[in-house]
């Protein structure tokens, strides 16, 4: 099928803005050591700071003591919508700081699925900037290879569709759909990072595992992510945790939750919620895991983006510290 030219023109532009930058690029496969020293190669998601890419990036960097970002919307613009000029700035950005991408947090599969009753978690505006129904879902691939390029990532964070109150119907058709990106990323070297979403089909770490077991390729791996599981109604470790299978861990989100006497939940600080992290983080070193993690705060208690992300890195850093892990 012929692209449209303005979809052909991004994708040639950012092909040339990615060999600009080859020490930015260095091996995607084989990340330094940050500069925080510890078992896990942490990172935290630039936009919980701040939109301003500059400022979050200096305090991950000088402040945070950190070695890598995750990156999803910067100047309030979706990571897979950034022009040619937006992506150099980025890269400028990230190599004066000395500082590399986990992974494109890209919105891929963040979507309804076809045909089916329209989930109650579909936004009615767009999320993080993105607003693709599932027939740009192709786009949307394409787009966060061609910056995972340019910004010297393998790694590209997907979804598994808005939550259905039965989605056995579609089950199949949805784990066809996944079998089949991770074979498009494959192709171009790329690994695909399914987080468990509580808005999504894959919540948990029981569905998580069920989706994985079903999807047998290497180039579909999990964004493991305990504070979703949580705020699904899971217990998110030990639990949530036994189920998954270790091997396919290949990047994991820290937040914390609190449960409210209504039952329903809430975002809270790390340390300050429902979440043994200690134990989940000692479960992860026990399990080999030695990938990087990215603080993905939620919580704003503090006031502030800013605020609420340096006191969860505070707490973040505390249990850590408590599990052995720095």
């Amino acid at each position: 099928m012929r692209e449209p030219p303005s979809r052909r023109k991004f994708l040639t532009n950012l092909g040339g803005t990615a060999a600009v930058s080859l020490a930015l690029r260095g091996n995607a496969q084989g990340f330094l050591f940050p500069a925080l020293s510890g078992r896990f190669k942490l990172s935290v998601i630039t936009d919980e700071i701040s939109q301003d890419l500059g400022h979050a990036l200096e305090i991950a960097s000088k402040e945070f003591g950190l070695g890598f970002v995750e990156m999803r919307t910067l100047w309030n613009k979706n990571i897979i919508n950034l022009d040619q000029k937006e992506i150099t700035e980025a890269q400028r950005l990230l190599q004066k700081y000395s500082l590399q991408v986990t992974d494109i947090a890209s919105p891929l599969f963040k979507t309804d699925w076809p045909g089916a009753p329209k989930s109650k978690y579909s936004p009615a505006t767009p999320q993080f900037g993105a607003d693709y129904p599932f027939e740009k879902q192709e786009e949307v691939f394409e787009r966060a290879v061609a910056v995972g390029n340019a910004l010297g990532t393998n790694r590209i964070r997907c979804f598994d569709f808005w939550r259905l109150e039965d989605q056995e119907p579609f089950r199949a058709a949805m784990n066809d759909t996944l079998r089949r990106a991770a074979s498009d990323a494959a192709k171009e070297k790329m690994t695909l990072l399914l987080e468990n979403e509580f808005a999504c089909n894959t919540a948990t770490g029981l569905e998580a595992a069920r989706t994985l077991h079903a999807v047998q390729s290497p180039n579909l791996q999990l964004n493991w992510d305990p504070g979703n599981a949580a705020y699904r109604g899971e217990i998110a470790f030990p639990e949530g945790f036994q189920k998954i299978p270790k091997e396919r861990i290949g990047h994991v989100h820290c937040k914390d939750a609190l449960r409210k006497d209504d039952g329903t939940y809430e975002w809270a600080a790390m340390g300050r919620g429902i979440i043994d992290y200690v134990g989940q983080f000692r479960a992860l070193m026990q399990a080999g895991y030695r990938g990087t993690m990215s603080l993905e705060t939620h919580w704003r208690g503090a006031g502030s983006a800013e605020e609420s992300s340096r006191q969860s890195f505070a707490g973040m850093k505390e249990l850590l510290g408590k599990a052995g892990a720095l």
